[in-house]
């Protein structure tokens, strides 16, 4: 389907206001060229009375498409001429409102008349031959319509945007027909560990089906099902698509999603080493969406840190075809089939009425049957439809819907038909702007404001209402394309969005010639009429942009859109020279858009001042350092982006010229220490995320008084520069409405020019509109706050913090803010005492305190000693709290307090230093006590151990706790228990722990046993280490904990000689043991469990293990003499031998482990060799202070073993002094 149709009815209308400026119409007439924009006018007239037909033939009629594409062509020449118009037009008003303010303005007439008029024709010379030019070519356009047939017609097109009386999603969950096939994947996902391949402990289930058919939902469904949440310790989704396979790229989104952040990794085997760190031993559920890959070796290569996890992880797989799930191994595939004739007739009516059914219209079921036969069933179509149908008012107009002459034309790739007639149905304007978003990568996440500005820089928001806000009207028509289908949330990000793989099609598919999204491997040297044509150019580029590239681009000459983009789940910058950014400044004159965020760009060149069309610069997360003073001629920009720019030092002076700017943001941007002086004059501003205060020649507080539109987030910094609370309220926060975000920074530096009176009457002054969301206020000097902090009349007040203002002795009442729901209270230094005045006025009538607050954090307050609520004793304070932390408090010895609050379950306390004790309250379900060295013991609110809800407790560093809980607490409902560094313990908790999964004992040196406290079935981690005086624990019991898979236990030298005895758990995946008082070859090592896959050894100076036995020799096991032979476990794929001093050889005793795929040997001085033969197998190899002279020998790059180990994926051979063998 081709794209010009719905470009230039909307395309039209915009020039036709153009061509209508009194500025433009003045300067064209000084100029002499007044007459040639009227006939364009004209010519435009005629052309628009035919398109609504044209709109109709174009479908069928070959001619009509290209006569709309040549049209099109046309329409931005002459956009940009009428821009350059336009601008000129602008500059001079400009230069004229700029002259000598003592000059009358009939004098300046005089003066200028002159000079200027010269100008004038000096400047219509210059462009009339242009005018001509284009003046032929809509004269050829006329005479080929004329031989089109194409008729006038009255109708007008449909640039309006048509209301809807309800604009909000249906709810995703509600899906229609997809019950069944949601349990049966669930029974799949969360079957049991025992059916897991005894080498491979995750398995890959498939949904298979046609594109559209709901794969992606019901995979989401299933994801963010609660029992799906509570079966996996660890769940991530990632979206692959049909791009190239890239594993390093799909690995990073893995562990990005598992740890959040944006660490960088040097290679694949350095992030894979990382994710096995991350997966292992946890059960885990990893979603694969929209997989495409074919190739076996690359899906080998993916999934080999998945085998670190525990028994029942699980790999959901998304894909079109059934190869590629016997690719993935997949032993569970399931083919999704289409929908029933009745739930899918159920879904349209959802969508197009609102209603389950049509019984309310039963008029217009014929229609919706025909038109669910029409879609195939699919519900992407069915829904898209919906909402297509839902806009029609009349019978009339549905009939005219089910027989558009759409339906009869051929199909082109998989795009449903009836997404092509949704598309079809869309106003003019809406076609435009999401046909712009074909630039975007499949399974790009974008978000509203980001797209919102991409659109107004390219002139595509057709604005009726003067009134309505650029942004107000993109955010609208964004909302649409969302209620009809077109943009959908992303599952990994709610605030981002994304567009399914067969809407993106259907972009790209119209998008035509005027688009073209590029990368690094198509090759554009043979694309040259291609490039001539193009208009939108993206760029996806994760390496380099070079000059080869940069050259074949700039043959684009009528370019308006160049987007550098990353390619998806990559966080490195690509590189581009100075070189090339110059050259592309230079050649690319008609440039709206321009971005080459996330490069490597250092300085910009003096060349960009030249792009006169610009509306968008975007440098985001670059290496700029400073903008060139020319930036202040981009007379129509509209947005400028320095975000994460962590070089950027300064903003030039010339950026105050720059009136049309709405947008600037400069957040992240740790070096800007400086901002000029004048911004107020920028008064259409709505964007401006940091303001800096001072300096010579710098931003005055006074100058955001005429910013009458910023929105969204501002932080004011450097504020103890301002020495006048007059200027302060000059400032007008108050009457700024947009803001929901305000940051507020002084200075760490407490010195003597800081003067606390003038710091209050400055925050006094500062006071901003009463429907903030969110504020913050850092390094503030005052020894109180002013009184609006805290005032009831912020009832949109939901998160707050008070960081580093070391002056204040009490705090704000704050429990009167209705709506606050996170307060954050952090490095108060002078805060001695918190009372009563923190949770309401003396004269206030309010009997609820913080009555929505549910997170509540205290941090770094050196001085604080006492919380009380004397005198609220009638007060409810603190209703809905459900979370706690309190941090390096190191003088507060009491918080009872918290056993009031009634709905706490999470509770954090660090560094304590003088808190005695604390009693837990039976609502919690979390709690987390370090390094509180006074606390001998945890107390209970209630002995009745059925009201307690506990489940976590981790108690660290607690140098004086004898009992961790007082005998008679039974805590049967504890899930996780982690003992550390707690040196005076010496019994173990008692209790029945029949609901343990996990538990941790570490650096208890007087414990001395652990009783067998009825845990068992449900024990999943045992860790026991570094305990000196532990001498039993129930071993006993071992082979009865069917469901633990981790155990740990080492430097335990006390351990009595029963332990181990070769009775281990049955299903053991990962085993990390050594450091006891039997001798390693008497544990039983030939009983280890076949499902065990990951083995640590550690051994000890008295060890006396010189080699491990090959397979076959099993009988030298028994023979004392032969103690020095251990057997490992062929099923092993991880070993690690830790501190084994007389340890010789491995070369013959780990032949037998074919499955092994890493080898770490650690501090075994006397090693000589490695398994010559198993090597190659390996995808691992690290050794690591191993210093024997033969051992090295053979390792160098001249060794014998060089050649093989140099073939090995990851591989280190490192002596102990750190100098690197190999590598």
């Amino acid at each position: 389907m081709p794209v010009a149709e719905l470009f230039i009815g909307a395309f039209i209308t915009v020039l036709f206001e153009k061509l209508a400026s009194g500025d433009l119409i003045r300067l064209a007439q000084s100029a002499g060229i007044y007459s040639e924009l009227h006939k364009w006018k004209n010519t435009l007239i005629q052309i628009q009375a035919v398109l609504v037909d044209a709109g109709h033939k174009h479908i069928q009629q070959k001619s009509v498409q290209i006569w709309l594409n040549n049209l099109q062509h046309l329409a931005y020449e002459i956009d940009d001429v009428l821009d350059d118009l336009a601008t000129e037009a602008a500059i001079r008003r400009l230069k004229l409102q700029e002259s000598s303010p003592t000059t009358s303005n009939n004098t300046r007439k005089v003066l200028n008349f002159i000079p200027n008029k010269l100008h004038d024709l000096k400047y219509g010379r210059k462009m009339s031959s242009k005018l001509d030019e284009i003046t032929i070519k809509l004269h050829d356009l006329i005479e080929q319509k004329n031989g089109l047939g194409l008729n006038v017609n009255v109708e007008r097109l449909n640039t309006a945007n048509r209301r809807l009386e309800e604009t909000s999603l249906v709810d995703e969950s509600k899906i229609v027909g997809r019950e069944d096939d949601k349990e049966a994947l669930l029974r799949k996902l969360l079957d049991g560990e025992s059916s897991s391949s005894q080498t491979q402990n995750f398995k890959v289930v498939s949904i298979v089906g046609l594109g559209g058919i709901g794969k992606t939902t019901l995979a989401q469904l299933l994801y963010n099902d609660k029992r799906v949440k509570v079966h996996f310790e660890l769940m991530a989704w990632v979206c692959v698509s049909d791009d190239e396979f890239d594993v390093f790229n799909i690995s990073k989104s893995i562990f990005q999603a598992i740890c959040g952040g944006n660490q960088d990794f040097a290679n694949l085997n350095l992030l894979q080493e990382a994710l096995s760190k991350e997966l292992s031993n946890k059960k885990f559920l990893l979603v694969l969406d929209d997989v495409w890959n074919e190739k076996y070796n690359e899906w080998e290569l993916l999934q080999r840190p998945f085998y670190v996890g525990s028994p029942g992880s699980k790999v959901l797989v998304t894909t079109r075809k059934t190869i590629v799930a016997s690719v993935m191994d997949s032993v569970q595939t399931y083919p999704l089939q289409i929908l029933s004739h009745e739930k899918a007739l159920s879904l349209f009516s959802q969508h197009a009425l609102c209603e389950q059914n049509f019984d309310v219209e039963r008029i217009l079921k014929l229609h919706g049957e025909d038109i669910v036969k029409k879609c195939g069933r699919l519900p992407l179509a069915l829904r898209a439809l919906g909402r297509v149908f839902r806009t029609k008012s009349t019978y009339e107009e549905c009939e005219k819907l089910l027989n558009s002459e759409i339906w009869d034309l051929n199909h082109e790739g998989e795009i449903p038909t009836a997404l092509r007639l949704s598309y079809h149905d869309l106003p003019p304007h809406l076609k435009q702007i999401f046909t712009y978003c074909c630039l975007f990568p499949k399974d790009y996440m974008f978000d509203k404001d980001e797209l919102v500005m991409l659109w107004m820089a390219e002139g595509i928001l057709y604005q009726p209402n003067k009134d309505e806000s650029l942004e107000d009207l993109g955010g609208e028509y964004f909302k649409e394309l969302v209620w009809r289908s077109f943009f959908q949330r992303s599952t990994e990000f709610k605030s981002k969005y994304m567009m399914h793989d067969l809407i993106h099609d259907l972009a790209k598919n119209v998008g035509g010639e005027f688009f073209l999204m590029s990368d690094e491997k198509m090759n554009v040297n043979n694309m040259h009429e291609v490039l001539e044509k193009v208009h939108h150019l993206s760029f996806i580029c994760e390496k380099d942009l070079t000059n080869k590239r940069s050259e074949a681009m700039q043959r684009a000459r009528c370019l308006r859109t160049f987007l550098a983009m990353q390619v998806t789940y990559s966080y490195h910058r690509f590189n581009i020279s100075n070189t090339v950014l110059t050259e592309l400044t230079q050649q690319l004159q008609f440039l709206r858009v321009f971005s080459l965020a996330n490069s490597t760009v250092k300085e910009v060149p003096q060349s960009i001042g030249s792009f006169k069309h610009l509306r968008y610069l975007n440098f985001s997360n670059t290496n700029i350092r400073r903008l060139p003073d020319q930036v202040g001629n981009l007379h129509n920009l509209q947005s400028l982006l320095l975000s994460s720019c962590d070089y950027l030092s300064r903003l030039p002076n010339s950026i105050t010229k720059l009136i049309n700017l709405r947008h600037l943001d400069n957040s992240n941007t740790p070096n800007l220490d400086k901002m000029p002086l004048g911004l107020g004059e920028l008064t259409t501003l709505q964007t401006l995320s940091k303001v800096i205060i001072g300096g010579v020649g710098g931003c005055r507080i006074s100058d955001l008084k005429g910013l009458l539109h910023l929105r969204g987030q501002l932080s004011i910094e450097e504020l103890h520069k301002v020495k006048d609370a007059v200027q302060a309220k000059e400032a007008n926060l108050h009457q700024k409405k947009g803001i929901c975000y305000l940051k507020m920074k002084w200075s760490a530096v407490f010195d003597d020019s800081r003067n606390e009176t003038i710091e209050h009457e400055v925050l006094e002054g500062l006071r901003p509109f009463e429907k903030l969301s969110r504020l913050k206020i850092k390094w503030y000097n005052g020894t109180k706050f002013p009184s609006w902090v805290g005032d009831p009349t912020f009832n949109c007040l939901t998160k707050l913090r008070l960081d580093g203002c070391g002056s204040c002795t009490c705090l704000p009442t704050l429990g009167q803010l209705p709506a606050l729901r996170k307060l954050t209270i952090k490095d108060m230094d002078g805060l001695k005492r918190v009372g009563s005045e923190f949770l309401r006025a003396s004269n206030s009538c309010h009997d609820v305190a913080f009555p929505s607050l549910k997170v509540l954090r205290f941090s770094n307050m050196k001085e604080w000693e006492e919380w009380s609520t004397s005198g609220c004793d009638k007060v409810k304070a603190f209703p809905c709290v459900g979370e706690i932390s309190i941090i390096r408090c190191p003088k507060l010895k009491d918080v009872n307090i918290v056993i009031h609050m009634i709905s706490l379950t999470n509770v954090y306390i660090e560094e304590c230093t003088s808190l005695e004790s604390y009693n837990c309250s039976r609502g919690i379900e979390r709690l987390t006590i370090k390094c509180c060295p006074c606390i001998k013991s945890l107390t209970f609110q209630t002995m009745d151990d059925l009201s307690f809800k506990l489940k976590n407790l981790w108690i660290e560093d607690c140098d004086n706790m004898e009992v961790i809980w007082p005998l008679n607490n039974l805590l049967s409902s504890l899930e996780d228990l982690y003992i550390s560094s707690i040196p005076n313990l010496r019994l173990f908790p008692e209790g029945c722990l029949v609901n343990l999964t996990q538990l941790t004992i570490e650096n208890c040196d007087k414990i001395e046993s652990i009783p067998n406290n009825g845990y068992g079935l449900c024990l999943r981690e045992l860790r026991i280490s570094d305990c000196k005086n532990l001498k039993s624990f129930p071993h006993e019991h071992l082979q009865s904990l069917t469901s633990l898979t981790t155990m740990r236990i080492f430097s335990c030298p006390s351990m009595d000689d029963s332990f181990p005895c070769g009775l281990w758990p049955p299903n053991l995946n990962l085993l990390k043991i050594g450091g006891l008082k039997k001798p390693i070859s008497e544990w039983g090592m030939q009983y280890f469990p076949t499902s065990l896959v990951t083995l640590g050894l550690h051994g000890s100076k008295n060890s006396g293990v010189v080699s491990f036995a090959a397979k076959g020799e099993e009988d030298i096991m028994s023979s004392a003499s032969s103690s020095s032979s251990l057997l490992l476990p062929s099923s092993l794929t991880c070993l690690y031998l830790l501190d084994f001093k007389e340890l010789e050889s491995v070369s013959e005793g780990l032949q037998h482990l074919t499955c092994l795929k890493q080898l770490t040997i650690y501090y075994c001085p006397n090693l000589r060799d490695l398994p010559e033969t198993l090597l190659p197998s390996l995808e691992s190899l690290i050794v690591y202070a191993c210093d024997h002279p033969e051992l090295q020998k053979k390792c160098s790059r001249d060794g014998m073993y060089w050649p093989i180990i140099s073939q090995i994926r990851v591989h280190y051979v490192v002596r102990y002094s750190n100098t690197q063998t190999s590598s």
